[in-house]
């Protein structure tokens, strides 16, 4: 049964149209502040275009894509036939020594618009198992190169990965390292790149901390290049608060790889399908990595998938030996699940129809006039931006980091905005349907939000 029910809490519940229920006890929800959400259940009902709605009718503005992934707006025709369809048509296929068209159709769609020479897929159920693929191709890469001595990995601070082993150990997220052990050995961090002192409220790009990959090359010196088999970043890391890369920064990474013979792999579950204004951030920032992890925005969060890109010739690698044989032990029970690859290919459909990959850079300025307008609002710290995902960092509560930022989350889904939270910054992504007046209505709210916070 619930426990009694802070007044404060049933105050904003009510406030919201909400109230607690029974009901709630066996979910024990992800990423989730539990005992305060049961109390005050926050509680989706549908969704269109660019809103949501909850229980009680009332309309949400999503602020943030759903999470960082319905990038062309909810329930699109084409995506919902697409999943009907494939239901009826094909519910399920193996992929383990099986195959059917649609896997091989998305996976050629998605070489078409990916960056130069990453033509070859292999397809995950989620970015984390991404991921996980990626760090396992690039080990095993090495290997049957005769270079098995390269089992390192490299991460970087304040880097999130998804929430497997090999994820949170390349990660550089504390809250989703410290309770769970060692994890996966042989793995270091390159310094994180947000540098407020010398970049704080950079339009864009930051213009300062190209150097911070230099980073790598002490890593090199302290492990030996022939022991390290691959850096993972995330091109513009998402969850730890919207770290924009300095210009420079990610092509001196580049280089500093190629040259000792290690693996870049950039981490695009957020940033994949149009977030930067290209279909990739690779694209954007014009640095082609080895691999490319994506997830999310690859059929519009309706279906669980992900993928890992990869460079052909790591492909060709493993293609040796006798030709019965399984070349890479790995996979998933539901790796390229028809209705999963048929959501993706009426979500690229939907993406080309509407030139959405690119709607981002047609808004980008825009959006940054009116992110930056929150300059000077009590308690705004620093506000960064690149493409259409803005993060509006605040200061902390004395004793109580996390709290402001929360408040602020709550206060704006009272006043009917969604928006995500990650330590004391509000990020945004929204759909990239949005139009100039929601944006408007996103920075007014949140303003508000600010205003009422201090």
């Amino acid at each position: 049964m619930n426990k009694a029910i802070d007044p404060a809490l049933m105050q904003a519940a009510e406030a919201i149209g909400s109230t607690p229920s029974t009901g709630l006890e066996a979910w024990w929800m992800p990423f989730t502040a539990n005992r305060q959400f049961k109390q005050a259940p926050r509680l989706l009902a549908r969704a269109s275009g660019m809103h949501y709605w909850d229980v009680h009718g009332r309309q949400i503005l999503d602020g943030v894509a759903g999470l960082w992934c319905v990038n062309a707006g909810h329930a699109r025709p084409r995506i919902v036939q697409a999943i009907q369809q494939q239901a009826a048509e094909l519910d399920f296929a193996p992929t383990f020594q099986m195959g059917h068209p649609k896997a091989f159709e998305l996976a050629e769609r998605l070489a078409s618009i990916a960056p130069a020479g990453l033509n070859r897929v292999f397809f995950a159920n989620s970015g984390s198992e991404a991921v996980e693929t990626a760090l396992k191709i690039a080990l095993a890469y090495h290997r049957v190169r005769g270079e098995g001595t390269r089992t390192r990995l490299i991460g970087r601070e304040r880097g999130y990965h998804g929430v497997n082993f090999g994820g949170i150990s390349v990660g550089g997220m504390v809250g989703n390292r410290k309770t769970f052990g060692l994890a996966v050995a042989g793995v270091d961090h390159l310094r994180h790149t947000h540098d407020p002192a010398r970049n704080a409220f950079s339009v864009g790009q930051p213009l300062h901390g190209a150097d911070f990959a230099d980073d790598l090359e002490r890593l090199v010196a302290l492990h030996d290049a022939s022991n390290i088999a691959a850096v993972i970043v995330e091109p513009v890391a998402g969850s730890t608060g919207v770290l924009v890369p300095p210009v420079g920064y990610l092509q001196r990474l580049r280089e500093i790889c190629t040259r000792h013979g290690i693996l870049l792999i950039f981490d695009e579950v957020i940033t994949g399908f149009g977030r930067t204004g290209q279909p990739f951030a690779a694209q954007t920032f014009g640095v082609v990595p080895d691999m490319i992890t994506c997830a999310k925005g690859i059929n519009n969060g309706c279906v669980p998938m992900g993928a890992v890109l990869v460079r052909q010739d790591l492909h060709d690698a493993f293609m040796t030996g006798p030709e019965h044989q399984i070349e890479f032990f790995h996979g998933y029970t539901y790796s390229a699940h028809p209705l999963a690859c048929a959501a993706a290919l009426g979500t690229l459909d939907t993406y080309a129809e509407e030139g959405l990959l690119t709607r981002a850079g047609e808004l980008q300025d825009y959006f940054a006039q009116a992110v930056h307008s929150l300059k000077g609002e009590p308690n705004v710290i620093d506000i960064r931006n690149i493409g259409l995902v803005g993060g509006i960092e605040l200061a902390p509560l004395p004793g109580e980091p996390t709290k402001r930022a929360f408040g602020i989350f709550l206060d704006l889904y009272a006043k009917g905005l969604l928006v995500r939270t990650t330590g004391d910054t509000v990020a945004l992504s929204p759909p990239l349907i949005i139009e100039r007046g929601q944006i408007d209505q996103i920075v007014d709210l949140l303003r508000g939000a600010i205003r009422r916070a201090a």
